[in-house]
């Protein structure tokens, strides 16, 4: 099938990115593999002022749940490629313009596969040090790359912003629910396995629709709306894929990270803070869960006067 692991040309013109690019930073479409042989495409932000003798920091982000990474993970390299990090922001893999047939097939082991793979391109820079790499996971990422680093040792420090752990909330369904899902989740494989639903619209909308509650109203005025609308993250995953997050955990075992140190990130008023808190429990020292006093959950992807930057910078500093 054409394009089954290639990842797709990007263009000026097909490019939509919901921030400008510092005048100070350059960016740079780049591709490679993960160990499923899916070619990803990243980009990588660095000052243009980087002296490239030197082995830098570098810090890898991955997007909330069916977003890319001309969203959320481009405000946060842009930001962060200023203060002298070398940052890769991909687009997971069957998602974005990185390959992979059927379109939004997903499970929590190929999410996670993503961060090491951006770990292994990161490795072949001679401008980044690879025993100075970090990641960021922003809301489902916050768990993924958690995940990344429980078993790949290489990842040296971990920031989570507004994280969801989408694998426990999926498994969380129990007896019959449960068993409505995964037969559902099961048969679509023999009538419809590439279906997919689409969650927001084709072209921006002027207004949230009346009749979502809370947190798709929040959701939705973020992906659906003019603010991160991007014509690649109008859905989450296929069908079929959601047996996959009913029956895999990201969380579990965290206490191996340690002690390469974890800094959470959340505010009183994100609807996902129970996710941090949860997941805070489980990490062994050191950790730091640092809680502001507001923000939606949705400004921590793109509003740059609500996330921490300074704080996130202070954390790499010390800990890349």
């Amino acid at each position: 099938m054409e394009h089954s692991v290639k990842a797709f040309p990007m263009t000026a013109e097909n490019e939509h990115y919901i921030f400008k690019l510092s005048d100070n930073v350059e960016r740079e479409h780049v591709n490679y593999y993960t160990r499923y042989g899916i070619e990803i495409a990243a980009d990588l932000y660095y000052a243009k002022d980087i002296d490239k003798n030197l082995p830098h920091k570098a810090i890898v982000i991955g997007p909330p749940f069916g977003g890319v990474k001309e969203q959320g993970p481009g405000v946060y390299a842009n930001q962060l490629a200023q203060k002298g990090f070398v940052v890769l922001a991909f687009d997971p893999a069957y998602h974005g313009f990185s390959g992979g047939m059927p379109r939004y097939t997903g499970s929590p082991d190929t999410y996670v596969e993503d961060f090491s793979a951006a770990v292994d391109f990161l490795g072949t820079l001679d401008f980044v040090g690879r025993t100075k790499i970090g990641a960021i996971g922003i809301c489902a990422s916050g768990g993924f790359a958690l995940g990344a680093a429980r078993q790949d040792t290489r990842i040296k420090a971990v920031v989570t912003s507004v994280l969801y752990d989408i694998p426990s909330l999926a498994g969380s369904v129990k007896g019959e629910d449960r068993q409505k899902q995964l037969h559902a989740g099961s048969e679509v494989r023999w009538t419809d396995p590439e279906k997919y639903q689409l969650m927001y619209p084709e072209k921006p909308a002027d207004k949230v629709p009346a009749n979502l509650n809370p947190v798709d109203a929040e959701f939705f005025s973020f992906y659906g709306m003019k603010r991160g609308w991007n014509p690649h993250a109008l859905t989450n995953i296929t069908a079929t894929s959601f047996p996959s997050f009913m029956n895999f955990s990201v969380t579990t075992h965290l206490d191996s990270i340690s002690p390469r140190p974890v800094l959470m990130i959340t505010s009183e008023e994100a609807h996902s803070k129970a996710f941090t808190d949860e997941v805070y429990k489980k990490l062994a020292e050191p950790k730091e869960k640092f809680v502001l006093p507001h923000g939606q959950h949705i400004d921590f992807y793109d509003n740059t006067n609500i996330i921490p930057f300074d704080k996130i910078t202070a954390f790499f500093d010390k800990n890349l």
